[in-house]
């Protein structure tokens, strides 16, 4: 990707939580280097900023150690954009009034990148008239303000001044940044989640997936710029990006459906999905009583939608499979490859600990036609729908 963030932290305790914004910002391909006031390094230490950064921290206007580039404004024209999270009263009275006696301010009045100040402070503060007016200075400036939100704050109160979550930051400064880049215009259809084969109004059958691999897929793909159709099995998930559509089906054949209807009109197709290989032959109308003997099932196959979809692929189209597997891995992720038509199958094994199915890490190997093979190592999700998608790009 290439981009590169500077992030302001000043001095409040949901500092805490800009160490896991460093981290997103990194899981994402970002370049991240950090300012910080004084006051900031009471709640997070240099060590951990650096460590997660993997740049040198600023924080001292006269460091006699410092290259000999006037450092805030080196880092004002090195970002892409510039994060102050958690922005409070102090800053925030800095930057719209012009005052730079610090790391933080100096930075901000010497940037001509978009800035996103996100305000974390008590409520009785937050709706204070001075900072008011402040906020309102900072969006006249152009600033791009991420709201605090209502909960429980530090204080011990309740009301709004909360830092939006890390999650939330990320999603805000990407979606900004990523408009207009490497897949725009491209669409991408993401299958995700399990899917429930009736037995009877009140029993399924159905497997553990979670759908969180195919819903950071769709993430990803749409913060790429892609618009991304998102057809989801039941979970309780929510697909955030605005370029997201999604649409919920419950059985493997509303899935098959969906997914066919679609598939003419797919640059790419992401089948992420566990989608069920049985259904009940005959699902009963009525609850089935629970019977002395016992109770057999008979089961029919569902309809393959890798296969179908691969059979009817076209030239410029691009086909991804998911496979997991308990044993054989490898020997039947390559078979799939071949049999099903597809230019990719990412192979998830259960051997794994912390991959698979309920769980925020996995660990794939992706196959591509080609005779290409790439193993990662445990990774979070949404890294590692990043790397899938990073090697789809460059196919």
């Amino acid at each position: 990707m290439g981009r590169r963030i500077v992030l302001c932290i000043s001095g409040g305790i949901a500092a805490y939580k800009s160490l896991y914004l460093i981290r997103l910002f990194k899981g994402a391909g970002y370049d991240v280097k950090v300012a910080a006031t004084a006051n900031a390094l009471q709640f997070v230490t240099p060590l951990t900023i650096e460590t997660l950064s993997q740049n040198r921290l600023y924080c001292d206007m006269f460091d006699l150690n410092r290259t000999l580039d006037v450092e805030h404004i080196a880092l004002a024209e090195w970002g892409d954009a510039v994060v102050v999270a958690p922005a409070t009263a102090n800053i925030i009275g800095k930057y719209a009034n012009g005052i730079a006696n610090d790391a933080v301010s100096t930075l901000l009045l010497a940037t001509k990148r978009p800035v996103f100040v996100a305000p974390a402070m008590n409520t009785s503060m937050f709706e204070d008239s001075s900072v008011q007016r402040n906020i309102a200075t900072l969006k006249e400036k152009g600033c791009l303000i991420l709201s605090p939100e209502d909960g429980f704050l530090a204080c011990g109160t309740t009301g709004k001044g909360r830092m939006q979550e890390p999650e939330a930051i990320f999603r805000a400064v990407d979606e900004h940044l990523s408009q207009g880049n490497e897949w725009s215009g491209k669409r991408v259809m993401v299958t995700a989640g399990p899917t429930y084969e009736q037995i009877d109004p009140v029993r399924f059958i159905g497997n553990n997936s979670s759908g969180l691999m195919g819903f950071c897929l769709a993430e990803e793909a749409a913060r790429k710029g892609a618009d991304v159709t998102l057809v989801a099995g039941p979970t309780t998930l929510t697909a955030k990006h605005s370029k997201i559509k999604r649409i919920d089906v419950r059985s493997a054949q509303e899935m098959y459906e969906q997914c066919i209807s679609l598939a003419g009109s797919q640059d790419i197709m992401i089948m992420a999905a566990a989608v069920a290989d049985f259904t009940p032959a005959n699902p009963a109308d009525e609850k089935i009583k629970k019977g002395e003997s016992g109770l057999t099932l008979e089961l029919t196959k569902t309809k393959d939608i890798l296969a179908t979809i691969g059979k009817g692929k076209r030239d410029g189209q691009t086909l991804v499979g998911f496979a997991l597997e308990t044993q054989n891995e490898v020997e039947n992720a390559k078979k799939k490859l071949h049999a099903k038509n597809a230019d990719f199958i990412v192979l998830n094994s259960l051997r794994t600990k912390g991959a698979g199915f309920q769980t925020k890490t996995n660990q794939v190997t992706i196959f591509g036609k080609d005779g290409s093979e790439f193993s990662s190592e445990l990774m979070d999700k949404s890294e590692i729908a990043a790397l899938i998608l990073n090697t789809i790009h460059a196919y």
